[in-house]
């Protein structure tokens, strides 16, 4: 293969070929947003600086630093079995201890008709949790190996306030018609975590086999007030109203700074159009995600749809592929070119034309493709020449990804992990996170108050089309802005 003549390559390598010398020479051309993380970090330092000066000159208010993990994995239907514990340990890296970690996974269960159509079991969110928190805790000799009695459900878990002891922990979106079930959950939850645990289950839900995971270190529930905490899914796969394709969602404030989480598990396919598909469904993610307000919410406006939030992590199996042909991908995956190997792309192309995503980021990807492997225990992509038999012939491609929007957000570093145990690779992403903490008289507490940050959209990083994007988003912004205000008179 490193022989190959390019000169008998496709028309389109070769186009590709003259472009990029011919920008070499291009004075004027747009800044590359994915061209290098430090050029990004310097962006972010200078708009940062700004925004975090316009709050010091509040003086009831004050900055907090937060560490981020998101991760995201397709794990083809696998049950966490086995020697699987040495991977999650690989992958979440608890020696450097995030605060939070947002665990985004696709396929926990296999998507056949019968667990596509039929109704939702927990077993295996329950499962996935349990190795998460025993993970995070690095105790594989302690109070895990005591038996779980009644174990929690997983389907759709949202953390109850505690008692005094832990004072700031409260998700007010609990409604008091759900307030003893709640209660219930909660013991069962300290039964399934126990005490001595460092993190806490913020948030879990699940939908067919897509599934959301967010854990707290518990010391931050005692430091914050963490309220409105809520869950959403949209459902968009098979006839647009299956589970099997959509999103589980996330949402929740830490003081004044309100969080959205958002993990996906998009359109499948390779063929010409299938990136509008998972463009559309994007659009009806964005469209019916929401966040319902109840009469236990605190006083404090709370974004009813998914662009009202102040930071946004959207991160998933999101299926775009790259536009080109197996064995010229092939190439560039063997001389690592992976900046080459970006200008093909679909999920970057669709962002600078202003078909998906208009304004958000992503990190550099400094790795190769993770999917689609032979099978487990592999690493091997499936396909290519020779091609073995039965074996599913599939151009390898950065299917798994991760994107954020809004202030306040700095990437740290953005990697795959190494585990062979699904067709997948994880792909993972620390990011550093400012958020808004009220001052008040008592050191000991903080005020209920807080003051939203909200920051105008043409300060949200670079995109393909700038200032169609900032319409759009201002727009939807807007409108969010405007229900929640007629919302809040209706009470």
């Amino acid at each position: 293969m490193d022989n190959m003549n390019l000169n008998s390559s496709s028309g389109r390598f070769r186009k590709w070929f003259k472009r990029k010398h011919k920008n070499n020479h291009n004075k004027h051309k747009q800044p590359d947003p994915y061209y290098d993380l430090d050029v990004l970090s310097d962006e972010d330092d200078f708009t940062e600086d700004v925004y975090i000066s316009s709050f010091e000159m509040d003086p009831c208010t004050s900055t907090n630093e937060l560490r981020i993990f998101v991760g995201t994995w397709n794990v083809a239907g696998r049950s966490p079995v086995g020697s699987l514990a040495v991977d999650l340990h690989e992958w979440l890296k608890p020696q450097d201890a995030a605060d939070i970690y947002v665990l985004g996974f696709q396929e926990i269960i296999p998507l056949k008709t019968r667990t596509v159509i039929g109704a939702e079991d927990p077993t295996e969110a329950t499962n996935w949790n349990l190795l998460i928190g025993k993970t995070l805790d690095e105790k594989f000799g302690g109070p895990w190996l005591t038996p779980v009695l009644n174990p929690i459900s997983s389907e759709d878990y949202q953390y109850v306030k505690v008692p005094d002891s832990e004072r700031r922990a409260s998700f007010s979106s609990i409604t008091d018609s759900r307030w003893m079930r709640a209660r219930s959950r909660t013991q069962r939850h300290q039964q399934l975590f126990p005490c001595g645990s460092k993190y806490k289950l913020m948030a879990s839900k699940k939908m067919v086999g897509v599934f959301i995971s967010v854990w707290m270190k518990k010391e931050l529930l005692e430091k914050y007030y963490v309220s409105n905490g809520k869950v959403s899914s949209v459902a968009c796969g098979i006839m647009g109203l299956l589970g099997n394709k959509g999103s589980v969602s996330v949402s929740m404030s830490i003081e004044g700074t309100r969080f959205c989480f958002i993990a996906a598990h998009l359109a499948s396919g390779e063929k010409n159009g299938d990136e509008g598909r998972r463009n559309r469904q994007v659009s009806e993610i964005f469209k019916r995600t929401s966040f319902p307000r109840s009469a236990n919410d605190d006083d404090n406006p709370h974004p009813l749809t998914i662009l009202g939030h102040d930071q946004i992590f959207w991160f998933g199996d999101l299926n775009y592929r790259l536009d080109l042909e197996d064995n010229l991908a092939r190439y560039l995956i063997k001389k690592q070119d992976w900046k080459a190997l970006q200008e093909f792309d679909q999920l970057r192309k669709e962002q600078e034309d202003g078909g998906v995503f208009e304004g958000w980021r992503e990190g550099n990807i400094n790795f190769a493709p993770t999917y689609k492997y032979s099978s487990s225990n592999c690493n091997r992509y499936s396909g290519g020449l020779p091609n073995r038999s039965g074996e599913k012939q599939r151009t390898p491609a950065w299917c798994d990804r991760i994107l954020w929007y809004g202030k306040g957000v700095k990437l740290l570093s953005y990697f795959r992990s190494e585990s062979k145990f699904s067709d997948h690779r994880p792909v993972s992403a620390l990011f550093s996170t400012r958020i808004e903490v009220t001052k008040s008289s008592n050191s000991s507490f903080l005020d209920n108050e807080t003051f939203p940050n909200f920051m105008p959209p043409e300060q949200v990083g670079p995109s393909g089309n700038k200032e169609e994007g900032k319409s759009t988003l201002l727009s939807l912004i807007v409108k969010d802005t405007e229900a929640s205000s007629t919302h809040m008179q209706k009470l």
